[in-house]
């Protein structure tokens, strides 16, 4: 067991978990060294990432296979969680999405369904018996799976995170064999509606904006405005758009120098501990360090396609996809949020952002896709799992 163990490791993986873990404690050191309320926090960040290791490599004596069998019950769980929220959760930045354990720890139940998402879907998909999804077998269930946790965070309302949902569908789906003509219809749909929704919301904004004041929620278009209606929007809607773009505009290339960023040091950005780290990276260690984490998260996702492309097992295709599109979307968003070309949301930038839940959902993303490396020859009957007898392709995925 521990030879395999071993032998299964991708080292690779390992040093750059490493690596984002050194970045991410000097980097909320750097912007909390002014805030005394804040100051122990790169403290907390070094047990949170010492737990999530132990996680990790306790994952590594577990077969994927074995975990992903009771991702039904997963799934209801997270589900049901979310819904509690509504009566027992907490209200953090307006968004009634958390639980504040013993001890003054923060659990986000939208974090850890994001990946009992990727675990369900993967096993609903490892049941079917054809090649390609069909509509109403697959793909309408799946969307169905999808809409009750996207419709639940959405409510907190958590903007960021409920996308994260379709966007793991959408993936998901691609990874089990969509068909093209289907994908093209999703396609023209979702740009369809997409458009639509954004120019009857700048049509009808002052409606829309006087019906929200009514229900006391005109807040939840107030990041929506910074982006879309930036000269409609208060000043309270874009100071963290305008503070974070203007602080990572003055890094330039090289940066203000560790611990001299100027809007960091000062508090000109909010959060700049957690959902706002990256601003922390532009301001003091300028384009180039901004590029090095960039290419840091490329190579994280690069290996992990790797290892999707080498594995025999459909089902550990589909999670490892899920898993990346995650990822990726979640740089992509808190990234982008803080250039002005997304709407701020809570994402958090992953493995950097001070934040245990996320952390450790992060952490045991990466347990399972090891875990399918190192057990993808090892069947359980008690699972329904298809493989192919050649490696996956980049032809059958259709990348």
């Amino acid at each position: 067991m521990l030879k395999r163990i071993i032998k299964g490791l991708d080292v690779i993986i390992l040093l750059l978990l490493f690596i984002l873990m050194i970045i991410s404690i000097f980097c909320i050191y750097s912007a909390t060294q002014t805030q005394p309320d804040y100051s122990q926090s790169y403290i907390k960040m070094m047990y949170y990432y010492g737990f999530g290791f132990i996680v990790l490599f306790i994952m590594l004596f577990f077969n994927y296979k074995l975990l992903l069998r009771f991702s039904p019950m997963y799934y209801f769980i997270g589900v049901g969680l979310l819904v509690l929220l509504f009566f027992k959760g907490d209200t953090i930045n307006n968004a009634q999405g958390w639980f504040i354990l013993p001890g003054g720890i923060g659990f986000q139940p939208a974090e850890f369904c994001k990946l009992i998402l990727i675990l369900f879907l993967s096993y609903f998909l490892s049941k079917r018996k054809v090649e390609t999804l069909s509509v109403f077998k697959e793909i309408l269930p799946m969307g169905i799976i999808t809409l009750v946790p996207f419709l639940l965070v959405l409510m907190q309302p958590d903007l960021g995170n409920s996308i994260a949902y379709l966007v793991i569908f959408i993936v998901v789906c691609w990874f089990g064999h969509m068909n093209y003509k289907h994908a093209w219809i999703g396609l023209v749909i979702m740009i369809i509606v997409s458009g639509s929704s954004i120019w009857s919301y700048i049509q009808y904004h002052a409606e829309i904006k006087e019906f929200m004041a009514s229900k006391h929620k005109e807040y939840w278009l107030d990041r929506i405005d910074a982006v879309l209606l930036p000269e409609l929007a208060s000043e309270k809607a874009t100071y963290h758009m305008k503070k974070s773009v203007t602080a990572i505009g003055s890094g330039s290339l090289e940066g203000d120098g560790y611990l001299h960023g100027t809007s960091v040091q000062s508090g000109q950005v909010p959060y700049t501990y957690a959902d706002s780290i990256f601003v922390v990276i532009g301001e003091e260690f300028g384009f180039i360090g901004a590029s090095v984490l960039l290419f840091l998260y490329f190579v994280l996702i690069y290996r992990m396609i790797t290892i999707a492309l080498s594995i025999r097992s459909q089902t550990g295709i589909y999670i490892i996809g899920g898993i990346s599109a995650m990822f990726l979307f979640q740089v992509f968003e808190n990234i982008g949020m803080l250039i002005g070309i997304m709407p701020i949301t809570g994402i958090t930038l992953p493995f950097i952002s001070y934040g245990g839940t996320s952390l450790l959902i992060n952490m045991v993303s990466i347990g399972f896709v090891l875990s399918i490396k190192i057990y993808d020859d090892i069947d359980i009957d008690d699972i329904d799992v298809s493989y192919d007898r050649k490696p996956y392709s980049m032809v059958q995925t259709g990348i």
